[in-house]
């Protein structure tokens, strides 16, 4: 069988939601017979970059990514996401010793992985502190969208236009009835009892998530604008105020999906309940590969110098 990586490769390695360099040590086809983990398949033993070696491991292929310019701006680009998510639970348990602000953990892989400055933690946590993973499944066309939005906001100096339409709220939807429309064909656990939830759930993670997690640098003027449009300013109508979720759309709806390991380990959820929403968000992504034609730009709208300076100072 031949094998799409070979060994001595340098590569980047899914851990947890966040990618790695490593580096591929011994691959091999496992079968029934001499599988090592119960999986079958071509496996490989990787090195990561800047690690110690116990922290070496077989990984699948489904793992890998070949180094290459796109997948380095995908990488890049969820490091940042990373970030901003482990800086917002840091500065809520300070209390309980968290660390700093620009600190970017693999949280929902169950070990301490690097922070922003590449500081080696790797400290092992007792399996019964250890959160629920949840794992997603993000399909290449959103990987590309990830790096593509991600480059026209911090590398172009682009925006998306708001307000968006189809806004969040209207994705939600839209995929509420996909699910329920396909009745018996649809794998997903009771839709009808537990889609609700779901869909709900997502919209306040966005709706709270937004301003704390999800937002690039060069944003936050232009959300500050928003907000005093549609929420504080004094032409806002008391009771009429907007949710970020009927303003912003499909763009930075995905980034907080793939977001979602990071906040949901610094949840309360449950494994049974982080088992639900990850297949729910899983058929979500498809829906948005599907859909990605209508619900995402082709296009970012240019800034003016004015915003640029705004957005440095």
């Amino acid at each position: 069988m031949s094998l799409s990586f070979s060994v001595g490769e340098r590569v980047l390695c899914y851990h947890g939601p966040l990618i790695y360099e490593a580096k591929i040590l011994k691959a091999e086809v496992w079968d029934e017979s001499n599988t090592k983990t119960s999986a079958v398949g071509p496996h490989f033993f990787v090195h990561y970059k800047g690690w110690k070696q116990t922290w070496d491991e077989w990984v699948s292929i489904t793992r890998l990514l070949k180094y290459d310019e796109t997948n380095v701006a995908l990488q890049k680009a969820l490091t940042t996401q990373a970030s901003a998510a482990a800086a917002s639970s840091s500065g809520a348990v300070k209390g309980k010793g968290a660390s700093g602000a620009t600190s970017t953990t693999g949280v929902g892989s169950g070990r301490g992985r690097k922070d922003g400055r590449g500081t080696k933690r790797g400290r092992e946590e007792d399996d019964s502190h250890r959160k629920p993973d949840m794992k997603l499944n993000v399909p290449e066309a959103l990987k590309v969208q990830l790096v593509d939005d991600w480059e026209a906001v911090t590398k172009n100096n682009q925006l998306v236009p708001l307000p968006r339409k189809p806004n969040v709220l209207d994705i939600l939807q839209e995929f509420k009835n996909h699910v329920l429309k396909m009745g018996k064909q649809t794998s997903l656990r009771d839709p009808e009892l537990i889609l609700p939830t779901i869909i709900s759930g997502l919209q306040v993670y966005f709706d709270r998530s937004l301003g704390a997690n999800l937002l690039y640098r060069f944003e936050r003027p232009q959300y500050a604008e928003i907000r005093k449009t549609y929420v504080t300013g004094p032409k806002v109508v008391v009771g009429q105020e907007k949710e970020m979720s009927a303003i912003y759309g499909a763009e930075h709806l995905l980034r907080m999906l793939v977001s979602l390991p990071q906040m949901v380990a610094s949840s309360t959820m449950d494994g049974e309940s982080v088992g639900l929403v990850k297949d729910y968000v899983n058929e979500l992504l498809v829906f948005l590969v599907d859909e990605r034609s209508r619900f995402f730009l082709t296009e970012y709208e240019s800034s003016s110098l004015q915003y640029q300076n705004i957005s440095r100072s």
